[in-house]
């Protein structure tokens, strides 16, 4: 009866409503690709190590694991004038904007630092002054990717919830090509080189400007507007704790588990790819050796190769997103056609044909190629699944199981993080140039994973989910 009754007070966005409602995730993805392209050519050149490197990027899903679930439980229960949803939200740009501009750069700020303290600063201090910022524009995002995801469940009805998503998956597309494309552009039609730094900056004004304008023109479901006739009962079911929410969010369904093993494999999968596939442009398509233990002239001797290799993968990013912000509309619309996991089954396959081919080439048009190719099963991930968990989820819960799903997309980073970047650490080379790594290696292993999340959504009984 509550259900009932809250449904019948969401209206349908139009398609204006929709396309505003998704600006700020376009914004979220300048912050988060730029955390994928450039934080590796940052830190290698504060000294950090493959392993390093891989044990920096825990920040990701150790702070998805847990500001994600507490964030979202503390929304569901968070009442102000400004809404439950809006306030994480755009604290977590503030913040995650602060440390954007910060990031790249560590080593000068960790050179102010040695002025004012009176005692010597290790060397190592930049590199930890970088992964600090790393872990707080990572938390900062997974504060509000969490809360604005529930904004759909929150104010849509149910019909709209893949449509909707599907449009955040079109806003991370478009973000991610302008924020990738735009130093590649520049290079290409300016012959101006857009420092790192400044594409920090621009990545942070994107994020915070396009979450401003979210907060200020989307206007949550009032709780007394939705709730006023929901019962006694229904209001307990909102006060909820996160553990009431985790015992519940698995009891819902079997294929609840089902999907969680899908989104498992295949950030496993995303992640081999997300985490190195700037190092493999830059060591292994380029041919650029190790640089961390090297001395600072050979370094510069290779700065104008690696500028290249930089900007190479990001249109290689650009492309691939580029191909999410196509086909993102379509996948919805076949998804509701055909069926999630038919859909979403071919999308993963694709990408991991995708991988697995990049492993045995060093062919820039051919690994642009493949990229775009891989760009399908990335436009399903962003919305697939939700769209097939939001059958499942409790009026007054969707910020807590937008949480606990996010588990099982931050838990399988921490494989990637430790376990195979520990792997390339071992799988050295010694090349005329000096040491090099096995990047490739990353994408083969996300090859495999991904195979196996496509043959794991099949087993989802989507006539349940229908029910």
């Amino acid at each position: 009866m509550a259900e009932e009754i809250k449904e019948q007070k969401l209206k349908k966005f139009s398609t204006i409503q929709l396309l505003n409602f998704c600006l700020g995730f376009f914004g979220l993805q300048f912050a988060w690709q730029m955390r994928i392209i450039l934080s590796g050519p940052v830190t290698e050149g504060l000294g950090a190590s493959p392993f390093i490197f891989g044990l920096i990027w825990l920040a990701g899903p150790v702070t998805g694991m847990v500001v994600q679930p507490i964030i979202g439980a503390m929304s569901d229960n968070t009442h102000t004038k400004f809404g439950k949803r809006r306030p994480y939200i755009f604290l977590g740009a503030l913040f995650a904007s602060l440390a954007l501009i910060l990031f790249p750069n560590s080593a000068g700020i960790a050179e102010l630092l040695q002025t004012f303290i009176p005692f010597k600063i290790p060397a190592i201090t930049a590199l930890v002054f970088a992964a600090i910022m790393i872990w707080i524009i990572d938390a900062c995002v997974n504060a509000a990717q969490g809360p604005y995801r529930a904004l759909i469940p929150d104010n849509m009805p149910v019909e709209q919830h893949s449509l909707a998503n599907s449009y955040l998956s079109f806003a991370i597309g478009l973000g991610s090509v302008i924020a990738a494309g735009t130093a590649p552009f520049l290079s290409w039609a300016f012959n101006y080189q857009m420092s790192i730094p400044a594409q920090f900056i621009m990545a942070a004004v994107a994020f915070f400007g396009a979450t401003l304008w979210t907060c200020l023109t989307i206007n949550e479901i009032k709780k007394e507007t939705v709730e006023s006739k929901i019962d006694s009962e229904k209001s307990e079911e909102k006060q909820m704790t996160f553990f009431d929410s985790l015992k519940a969010f698995f009891a819902s369904s079997p294929e609840i588990a089902k999907i969680c093993t899908v989104q498992f494999f295949t950030w496993i999968g995303i992640m081999c790819m997300f985490i190195y596939f700037t190092q493999y442009a830059i060591h292994t398509v380029f041919g650029v050796p190790d640089l961390t233990s090297v001395a600072e002239d050979i370094k510069l001797s290779y700065e104008a190769k690696i500028a290249n290799a930089t900007n190479f993968s990001s249109v290689c990013f650009a492309i691939f997103n580029l191909v999410c912000f196509i086909v993102s509309l379509p996948i919805g619309i076949l998804s509701s056609k055909y069926g999630n996991k038919i859909i979403h089954s071919i999308a993963l396959l694709s990408m991991a044909i995708a991988f697995g081919a990049m492993a045995f080439t060093n062919s820039t048009n051919l690994v642009m190629i493949f990229m775009a190719l891989a760009g399908i099963g990335w436009a399903s991930t962003l919305a697939l699944p939700f769209a097939m968990l939001t059958r499942f989820i409790s009026k007054g819960a969707e910020g807590s199981v937008m949480g606990i799903f996010n588990i099982f997309i931050a838990g399988p980073q921490i494989v990637v993080c430790t376990l195979l970047a520990w792997f390339i650490n071992q799988c050295s080379f010694s090349t005329e140039a000096g040491i090099n790594y096995h990047y490739e290696y990353s994408l083969i292993v996300g090859a495999v994973v991904l195979a196996i999340a496509a043959i794991a959504t099949m087993a989802v009984n989507e006539s349940k989910i229908e029910e």
